[in-house]
């Protein structure tokens, strides 16, 4: 089961917010009478703060501002699979611009101000269309309106090819797989492409208000081929830097790869 953080995070605020704002305006005010009726042990009693209302104080404010930058500024993930090798490793941790393609209500999604619209060769972070639960990472190669054609293993938008250059076959004794550095519009990025027949060729015609998208591991990739487009309302922001690399827990962070990504 996937674990919705934020939606955590949602009922953490409201609950610990609504505590603290109940005591402010009812059970503080009942409090007061204590401390002036005369009985000195009975007023510090009924005076002192219940536990809960305490840790409420404590923590709304701590949470809401967790909820403000994660829902609209910048929200950190972390990178489970190969899908986007070589851009991201399995392990990468990566920050997402909330705010780039415009501001959206936490957990709901409903955008409510309108910004900046993917962009061919973006790496987005959107939720999976068939559960809508699960984040997915891939780049964006289709816009609406697009036609896109994939045909052993070369894009081809609007009729145009997409330019990939060969930097290397890997390794270099007995190679399996090839590096190859693509461009999309202005975007330069690498891709890995196996030096097996393609699995998955055909055409789509981008419809509007959603986006085509496919992994940087191309024949490794679960992606818009084989289960279709995302709808802009699933999209989650656009992956902007990378800021640590974690293998395991037993393992070391590493920096040695941080900084923006192409």
């Amino acid at each position: 089961m996937d674990l919705d953080f934020q939606l955590i995070l949602v009922i953490s605020v409201f609950i610990t917010g609504g505590v603290w704002l109940f005591d402010l305006l009812w059970l503080k005010r009942r409090r007061k009478p204590a401390v002036t009726s005369g009985k000195e042990i009975d007023a510090k009693k009924d005076a002192q703060e219940p536990v809960i209302v305490e840790y409420s104080r404590s923590f709304f404010p701590v949470l809401f501002v967790v909820l403000v930058l994660r829902s609209f500024l910048y929200e950190p993930f972390q990178i489970p699979s190969g899908s986007m090798l070589p851009t991201l490793q399995i392990g990468d941790f990566i920050l997402v611009n909330k705010f780039h393609y415009g501001l959206r209500l936490p957990v709901a999604g409903t955008k409510v101000v309108s910004l900046n619209n993917p962009e061919r060769g973006d790496v987005m972070v959107f939720k999976f269309p068939e559960n809508g639960k699960t984040n997915f990472i891939k780049r964006v190669v289709g816009l609406p309106g697009d036609k896109i054609r994939y045909e052993n293993k070369v894009i081809y938008i609007n009729d145009k090819v997409v330019n990939q250059e060969l930097l290397a076959q890997l390794p270099p004794v007995n190679p399996r797989y090839q590096l190859l550095e693509e461009t999309l519009d202005s975007v330069l990025h690498k891709i890995y492409k196996d030096l097996t027949p393609s699995r998955r060729n055909g055409e789509w015609n981008v419809p509007e208000g959603h986006y085509f998208v496919m992994g940087d591991n191309r024949d490794n990739s679960n992606d818009s081929r084989y289960w279709g487009y995302v709808p802009d309302e699933l999209v989650v922001g656009k992956a902007v830097a990378i800021w640590m690399h974690w293998d395991s827990f037993f393992s070391l962070p590493s920096f040695a790869h941080v900084g923006a990504i192409d």
